[in-house]
Formats: structure tokens, C-alpha cells, sequence
């Protein structure tokens, strides 16, 4: 696929206006429903081409035969990405309470959406649901994976709905970002969304890279990365992947680029990737996608953004049919009240409002045809904050009339009934939707197993059970447990807060897959007592409990 001719396009559809007054951008409202479209079908297209290589090849290469071939009906294959669904969430808050919507209600909204989520994407919203109101909901000492991609997949949107206005970015990210990243984290959306809002004035990648660079803390690690970036593309123009090997030494290898990191999916690393692609990729559209896909690690959410960034210079008009004949846009994207016209609909209706409110104007051009009139004003970052150092907590809670508001747990909507059903009496807490939890006919040659997982990497999984314990005789809580064959956990159990038993549940400790431990409670013969049975994660990998029995006997 041939480059397009971009910079003959963009000379025609937009204008600087200097003079006395305040310098000003104007764009025509048509051009700029039609770039925002495109920017969209470049998310959905990145994210379609490299979503069957996600997180398969880390820290290597992928060969150029294992990259899909791009096809016009994978324009469908995205509808159910979180790529694009979770920030259509912040959309409908924009939407439904308008731009000055609070940070508090954002992430009430945040914490009733009902989609599975990882990393810290689902660290802040189990803090939300917990009731750690923002910004303490992403703040390192409540979630630990602060730098994490997440917000960086997510920020699309705050550069769509504000052409030419990059401060839009940074306030969103302020607002939507700091619901579950912190530092690097929330600069790493903040600099996409502003590079989305350079995009509809700018086709030079390097230009639109070095004008979002200065909506990020300058002395920020995400920063430094995107200044090492421009400067090995410079130095290497035509070799990517030497840029990144560079970027692998930096961003992976090194231990003082790793800090507060979650190992692979941490934004310098993937954003990396994605500026491989837009320089690289040198205007060609498919090249700009295969080349962040074939860098590896979350290989479908980084083409995903490259591509959205690229495509928004282009516009949905001008795209080759390839990358939208197809699209059904009548199909609803999963968890969302948009389908694709909807979703163009809400994001002009959202600039509109912040091109004025950032002290712009929409007139009429000798044709009819409506303008946006845009101040250009400098950027200001946020303040510098540090994941591995970070700053004081808020100590923000949501009160009970907030949490009232929010109708959604932390638990998969299956397990209060499987552990009614298993173990009568008992209450679980704080289990994830990973591996598929409930109640199982069969596991390991055992019949009706409860699976349970934890939370997140450092949250494990509760079950528990207050009850008070006759006075005479020997009380024993037996435990049988199994793992799964890839993985283990860590079993604890506290009465009363005291840790009674901490023992992993694992191939060197289970026979034949399963463990028995007998607890002896006879201490809190004729008390009331509080027992806590958790599924603790050791590494997150293969860490869901099976419990084959949990009985109380005395004997």
C-alpha cells in the first residue's frame, strides 16, 4: 500500500489565522467529523489486525509470517475490545453529565461498568468499588500497578473531541486517567490524546509527536522515552529494529526503567512501540500497524493507537476502502450504547462544547459551512509525580450516599450463589473473573468443586464466615484443596485476624493435585470467631483455588 499524499490534503482542508488578535486554527466542521471518523476506523483496524498476537511474543520480534494478513471483513473483529469500549465509558459520562462532570462521579460511572478488566484498569475499579474514591483509587499505595498501558489505550478519545486543543488531553487524563494510573501511567494517555488533537492539523509524524512531547512533565520517564525515540529514529532512519533493540535495552533490561513496573505491559515500553510505528511506518498505513504489532508484547492495543493517530491525518474519506467498506455500523460495541454512527455523533457533540468552552467559536464560512475557530494556546503539563516515589495520598472516600450510586461488586456475578451452594454459610470477597470461577461439576477426580481467583497480583481472594464455637470439645476446620497443573497459590487461614496456617498450594505440596490441612480451633472453643479462608497469589500465573471441602468438625 502506497503512502497517501498527506501534506497536499492538509493545506486544503485547515488554516492558521495570526494577527492582533490571538492566533487561531480553523477547521471546517465537516473535515473534522470526517478525521475523527478515521481515527476511529484506525483504532478499530489496529487493534482487528494484531489482536491474534496479543502478548504472544514478549521481549522478541515477531516474524513478519505471524502477522495477520489484512483483511476488509476484520474491520468487525473489534466490537468486543477493550481497546475501544472502556474509553467509550468516559465518553457516555462526558455524554450524560457534561464537560465539568466531577472526578468522583467519573469513577462512580467507572466503577458500574460491567466488562472484565486487567491490570490497572481492574486494580482502580475494585478500588472504586471498595470505596477509595478517586484519585486514591490509582494511587500507588491502594494499586500496584500504577504504570501499567492501561490509560494509554484509553485516551483515544480526549484527542478526538478536541482538535487542535492538546490541554483537553491533560485535563482528561487528570479526570478519566487518574481513575487507575498514576504518573508515567496517566502521562502515557495524556500524550496520545494530545497527539490525536495535534493529528487534525499536522501529517508529519515527528511533528505530531514532538508537539504532543510537550504536554508531558519533561522530566518524567515517559518523557525521556519519547525524546529517546525521536532521537534513535533520527539516527536510524530506516532501520526499526534497531530502534527497537535500543528501546529493549532501555525500557526492559534496564532495573531503573522497571520500577513500579508490571513487567511487559508497562506504558514506556508499549508507548515505544507504538511511536515505532508511526515513524517507521512513514505515512504507510498498513506498514504503521504491522510494524507496532511486530514489536511484540500488547501488539494489538499498540497498532490500535498508531494507527488511530495516523489515520485522523487522513480522513474517512480519503481512506482506501479496504479499511471501512465492510464495517457493519449498525453492530452496538460490547458494553456500550454506541454503535458506529452514534459514537461519531457523541464525539462531534463533545467538540463542539470544548472547542467553546476553551474560548473558540464555531462560524459560518462564505459557503454556509460551518467552522471551528480555535485558539491556540500553550499546553501545561501536570505536575511530576513518581510511581516508585509517589506523592501523599488524598485519603478520598466516597461517602454511603456516593456508594449507594454504585450497584456494582467486585465479584463475578455467579459466585454468591456457587458459595451459597457450596458452603452454606459462607461469604466471598475480592474474586476476579479470571479462569472462570463458580461452582464445577468435576475437577481433578473430585465432583463439585468451588473455583475461585483472586483479585488482582496482590489482592487475594476471601472467603469467610463468623460463627461462635460450642465450649466443650476439639474444633477442627479441615481444608481440601487443589491448583491448577500450570500454577499454585498461597492458602491462608486467620481466625480473628491471626494468621493460623500460610502453606502453598502447589505441585511440590498437593498430592495428585489436591492438599488436606486440618486447622485446630480449639483455642476459640466458646467465642465468637471470625474465620478467613484466602486464595493468596504467589506470581500470577494459574492462580485459582480449587476447594474440594471446607468443614468445620469437632470431634
Amino acid at each position: 500500500m502506497r503512502p497517501h499524499p498527506l501534506p497536499v490534503i492538509a493545506v486544503l482542508v485547515f488554516s492558521i489565522v495570526t494577527g492582533p488578535a490571538a492566533e487561531t486554527l480553523r477547521l471546517p466542521v465537516k473535515e473534522y467529523r470526517d478525521r475523527m471518523k478515521a481515527g476511529w476506523i484506525g483504532q478499530i483496524a489496529g487493534v482487528a489486525l494484531g489482536g491474534p498476537t496479543e502478548f504472544k511474543w514478549k521481549d522478541k520480534i515477531i516474524p513478519a509470517d505471524a502477522v495477520p494478513k489484512w483483511q476488509p471483513k476484520m474491520i468487525n473483529d473489534a466490537f468486543g475490545q477493550d481497546d475501544l469500549y472502556v474509553e467509550m465509558t468516559f465518553l457516555r459520562t462526558l455524554e450524560e453529565h457534561g464537560l465539568n462532570v466531577s472526578i468522583r462521579q467519573a469513577g462512580i460511572d467507572f466503577a458500574n461498568s460491567g466488562y472484565p478488566l486487567w491490570c490497572a484498569n481492574n486494580a482502580g475499579r475494585i478500588n472504586l468499588r471498595k470505596g477509595i474514591a478517586p484519585p486514591d483509587s490509582s494511587h500507588p499505595q491502594f494499586n500496584k500497578c500504577p504504570n501499567d498501558i492501561d490509560y494509554q489505550i484509553e485516551a483515544d478519545f480526549s484527542g478526538l473531541i478536541a482538535p487542535g486543543l492538546p490541554q483537553n488531553a491533560v485535563d482528561m487524563g487528570e479526570k478519566f486517567g487518574r481513575l487507575m494510573n498514576y504518573g508515567d501511567g496517566m502521562y502515557a494517555g495524556q500524550f496520545v490524546g494530545a497527539m490525536y488533537s495535534a493529528a487534525f492539523f499536522e501529517t508529519n509524524p515527528v511533528k505530531i509527536i514532538e508537539t504532543a512531547l510537550a504536554a508531558l512533565p519533561a522530566a518524567s520517564q515517559y518523557a525521556e522515552m519519547v525524546r529517546d525515540m525521536l532521537a534513535w529514529y533520527r539516527a536510524h532512519p530506516d532501520d526499526w529494529e534497531q530502534a527497537w533493540r535500543l528501546a529493549q535495552a532501555k525500557y526492559r533490561e534496564n532495573p531503573e526503567y522497571q520500577k513500579a513496573s508490571n513487567g511487559g505491559i508497562d506504558c514506556k515500553i508499549n508507548g515505544a512501540y507504538v511511536l515505532m510505528g508511526l515513524l517507521y511506518g512513514k505515512g504507510d498505513l498498513l506498514q504503521t500497524m504491522v510494524i507496532s504489532c511486530r514489536c511484540g508484547q500488547d501488539s494489538d492495543c499498540n497498532p490500535s493507537t498508531a494507527a488511530g493517530v495516523l489515520f485522523t491525518t487522513i480522513g474517512f474519506s480519503r481512506l482506501p476502502p479496504e479499511f471501512s467498506r465492510e464495517l457493519d455500523e449498525q453492530r452496538v460495541f460490547s458494553h456500550t450504547a454506541y454503535n458506529f454512527p452514534k459514537l461519531v455523533d457523541v464525539c462531534e457533540k463533545l467538540a463542539r462544547q470544548i472547542v467553546v468552552a476553551a474560548g473558540g467559536a464555531i462560524e459560518r464560512d462564505a459557503t454556509g459551512g460551518e467552522v471551528f475557530v480555535i485558539p491556540v494556546t500553550p499546553v501545561r503539563p501536570s505536575p511530576l509525580q513518581l510511581s516508585w516515589a509517589p506523592g501523599p495520598i488524598a485519603n478520598s472516600r466516597y461517602t454511603p450516599e456516593e456508594m449507594a450510586k454504585i450497584t456494582k461488586s467486585n465479584l463475578p456475578d455467579q459466585m454468591p450463589g456457587a458459595v451459597a451452594a457450596f458452603a452454606p454459610g459462607w461469604k466471598i470477597e475480592d474474586c476476579g473473573a479470571e479462569m472462570d470461577p463458580g461452582l464445577r461439576a468435576e475437577f481433578g477426580g473430585r465432583k463439585r468443586v468451588l473455583v475461585t481467583h483472586p483479585a488482582d497480583p496482590q489482592t487475594g481472594c476471601k472467603l469467610s464466615r463468623q460463627l461462635t464455637l460450642p465450649p466443650a470439645g476439639k474444633h477442627i476446620l479441615r481444608l481440601v484443596v487443589g491448583h491448577d497443573p500450570n500454577g499454585d497459590f498461597d492458602l491462608v487461614v486467620r481466625a480473628n485476624g491471626e494468621q493460623l496456617l500460610r502453606k502453598t498450594v502447589g505441585p511440590k505440596t498437593a498430592t495428585g493435585g489436591w492438599l488436606t490441612e486440618e486447622v485446630d480451633l480449639s483455642a476459640f472453643a466458646g467465642k465468637t470467631v471470625k474465620l478467613e479462608l484466602i486464595n493468596q497469589p504467589t506470581g500470577w500465573a494459574y492462580e485459582a483455588a480449587y476447594w474440594g471441602e471446607i468443614a468445620l468438625i469437632r470431634r
